[in-house]
């Protein structure tokens, strides 16, 4: 069902923008035509000096969109390089179709889990098609401006935080096929959506730290109890094996008072078996 539905609305937007095209392709009328007729005379008569005021040029990265008495004259957008209008009846917008990035303002959002936050982004986007950039929106860079400001709060208002935290990724993605899809017929491509910084509250900040804090606490008195069950087994292992040889008591002795030896000590306490001085007792 959501496939047909995308299906069908890529459909109407298809149709719609060629409805709008051919609106603006029509006829100009037999008064237009009389004077196009007449702005081409006049052009011809005084044509060293109407030439400058006729050819125009436009960048590489630039597209020119001609109305010509009010009427867009083509379907498709003038340019790079030189082009040629009538004086007194044309007139001619130009388009960049460079890729422009702009920074979202930081919006106070109320998550699905009624937590306050300040979000901003950046939203970067190109002119895709420069007759509808110009006919249909009367501004299309600060429309898609306040768009991704409403979008951005309408998509972080069904998350709650730990969503808005660890999944910036599918957030971003998100915008940017919703606004990709609503600015379609103004002509807009949204390239790309990025979650800048997503300011948390000073209380929240704290209870989060203490959370954290009490967390590894509990982890580190798990990891020392383990560590000390595994400490008593190996002593436990290492007690049956001296036991069953006597002389390995001694040769650890004798290790310890090395050991102890080595740290340049004056006074050394040793212990010593009595049943290794009771030979000398007798």
């Amino acid at each position: 069902m959501e496939m047909e539905d995308q299906m069908e609305s890529q459909k109407r937007r298809g149709i719609s923008k060629e409805d709008l095209i051919s609106e603006r392709t029509g006829s100009l009328g037999c008064i237009g035509w009389f004077i196009v007729i007449i702005s081409g005379i006049f052009t011809l008569l005084l044509f060293p000096i109407t030439v400058w005021f006729c050819l125009k040029i436009v960048q590489e990265y630039e597209r020119s969109v001609i109305f010509r008495l009010g009427r867009i004259t083509d379907r498709k957008a003038k340019g790079p390089g030189i082009f040629f209008i009538l004086p007194c009846t044309d007139s001619f917008v130009k388009v960049d179709l460079r890729t422009v990035s702009f920074d979202i303002p930081p919006q106070e959002i109320l998550t699905k889990d009624s937590v306050t936050v300040s979000v901003d982004g950046v939203v970067y986007f190109r002119v895709s098609d420069p007759i509808a950039s110009v006919a249909n929106v009367s501004n299309a860079d600060f429309s898609t401006r306040l768009l991704a400001q409403t979008t951005l709060r309408n998509v972080l208002g069904t998350k709650n935080l730990a969503e808005l935290l660890s999944d910036r990724e599918g957030i971003a993605h998100s915008m940017q096929t919703n606004l990709d899809e609503a600015t379609d017929n103004w002509g807009i491509k949204v390239e790309r959506v990025e979650i800048k910084d997503v300011k948390l509250p000073v209380q929240l900040q704290r209870a989060m730290a203490a959370e954290a804090e009490a967390a590894r606490e509990a982890r580190a008195k798990v990891i020392a109890a383990e560590g000390e069950m595994n400490a008593s087994r190996a002593l436990k292992e290492a007690s049956l094996v001296i036991a069953e040889s006597p002389s390995a008591l001694q040769l650890r002795y004798l290790q310890t008072l090395n050991t102890i030896a080595a740290e340049k000590n004056s006074t050394i306490i040793f212990p010593l078996p009595m049943d290794v001085i009771s030979h000398f007792m007798k």
